[in-house]
């Protein structure tokens, strides 16, 4: 169980990291296109585009194992300070659990999508050019199964902790 965890971590890690690296990339993008459009007033083609179909879904999506595995999306404390330590597992087990479905129900929808926008390899035209976006169909199931993956983890090491 430790080896999974430590990949679960690297995983989430690398995926936090790609999504730091879209928002670096994001942020030097729009700045050379503010640089630009007003100096030289030549705004760099498709910057909306792909600032909007590339970058905010990359940040959006792929962090959310990272989030996950660092216990920041989903917290049910309602009832936390007054129940006993039993109670409180199974909460955490029933929240994770329904979680780990959503995420999985997620991930299917938007594959089946991403397959589709491939197949028919979905573009946007700038300008007289097409910029492929299917590419970036395959974000978010990805984010969310590797969401899900995260959650799934948490169940099974709720289920081997000792209360």
């Amino acid at each position: 169980m430790d080896t999974l965890e430590r990949a679960a971590d690297r995983l989430a890690q690398g995926l936090a990291l790609i999504g730091a690296i879209g928002v670096t990339a994001l942020l030097l993008h729009v700045a050379a296109d503010v640089l630009t459009r007003n100096l030289l007033d030549r705004p760099i083609p498709a910057t909306n585009e792909i600032v909007s179909r590339y970058y905010m879904v990359a940040i959006a999506f792929l962090p959310l194992a990272w989030v996950e595995r660092r216990g920041g999306m989903v917290r049910v404390e309602i009832l936390d300070t007054m129940a006993s330590p039993r109670f409180k597992q199974i909460s955490e087990l029933v929240v994770s659990l329904l979680i780990t479905a959503v995420y999985i129900v997620l991930a299917d929808v938007t594959w089946v999508d991403a397959l589709k926008n491939w197949r028919v390899g979905a573009f946007v035209d700038v300008l007289g050019r097409q910029i492929a976006v299917w590419p970036t169909y395959f974000l978010p199931p990805a984010g969310f199964a590797l969401a899900g993956i995260v959650t799934f983890l948490r169940v099974i090491a709720i289920l081997l902790r000792r209360t």
